[in-house]
């Protein structure tokens, strides 16, 4: 659903198209901090975090949206709103853990509904024909933003070093923005989605607390071992691309600096990673 307001101004400006999707994150992701402070109670921190995180996300979307030429969610969208909003619920209680006792059982609960819905959203674009790139994106930017925050709760107990699993994916994001060649598009793979469910999978047994120490720990290195595994593989998978591609343009007699430019602009790598 799309509010249209065209409307002139004094100096011929026109009010922008105001997308349904995004305010309703926002609302719900107020409604969903509300239920939460009534039932196990949220403090400054937590709110705060809470209503940051639906404000971000419903900036970013209405952004993403307008680069998209998209109007209105398809029904996977609001699946995957659904998880963000839930991922924001997470946010704020993980925000509130550092200055006040935080409901684990809760966090978990939530935490666990927000990975289910993970493999939902997709098979709902899929048997609905409405996949998308934009949906795509809005999905594994999802994941990610959950698997920090988790990481960001589990460390205080584990260890700072779990902060790698939550970190691994903006990282490469980053290094994308100094090296162009990690700006290519990656064929998909299932063993990303996989890779990915494992650090959320690992993460919550962390954070329910419900195993002994020495297993969470083989457990947690386990799953940063599989995920420093999958990026590894890209990173050379992108590496030699980008030589294949200077190699065909060199001998179509391209020059050697820019060979790379001359190649069609394709999605980022760190667009397509999960």
């Amino acid at each position: 659903m799309r509010v249209n307001l065209v409307a002139l101004h004094g100096y011929g400006g026109m009010v922008p198209t105001i997308r349904m999707g995004p305010v309703a994150g926002l609302v719900v992701q107020v409604v969903l901090l509300t239920v939460l402070a009534t039932m196990s109670g949220l403090g400054v921190a937590g709110w705060l975090a809470g209503v940051w995180c639906g404000l971000i996300t419903s900036a970013l979307l209405t952004r993403g949206m307008s680069r998209a030429g998209i109007d209105v969610f398809g029904p996977a969208d609001w699946v995957t709103l659904t998880r963000a909003t839930l991922a924001g619920c997470v946010a704020a209680m993980t925000a509130d853990s550092f200055l006040r006792p935080s409901p684990v059982d809760v966090l978990v609960a939530i935490t666990i509904v927000a990975l289910l819905l993970d493999a939902v959203d997709g098979q709902v674009a899929r048997r609905t024909g409405t996949a998308s790139g934009f949906g795509t994106r809005f999905d594994m930017e999802v994941d990610a933003f959950l698997i920090l925050v988790l990481s960001v709760y589990v460390a205080r107990s584990m260890g700072a070093w779990v902060l790698a699993i939550g970190a691994m994916r903006y990282a490469f994001v980053a290094a994308s923005w100094v090296l162009p060649w990690m700006r290519a598009s990656l064929p998909p793979r299932y063993w990303g989605k996989v890779a990915a469910a494992i650090q959320g999978i690992a993460l919550v047994f962390a954070a329910a607390d419900v195993l002994p120490a020495p297993l969470m720990v083989a457990g947690l290195t386990a799953a940063l071992a599989l995920l420093v595994g999958s990026f590894g593989r890209d990173v050379v998978w992108l590496w030699h691309s980008d030589a294949a591609g200077l190699a065909r343009a060199g001998t179509s007699g391209a020059t050697g600096f820019a060979g790379s430019a001359w190649r069609p602009r394709r999605r980022s790598g760190s667009e397509r990673r999960t």
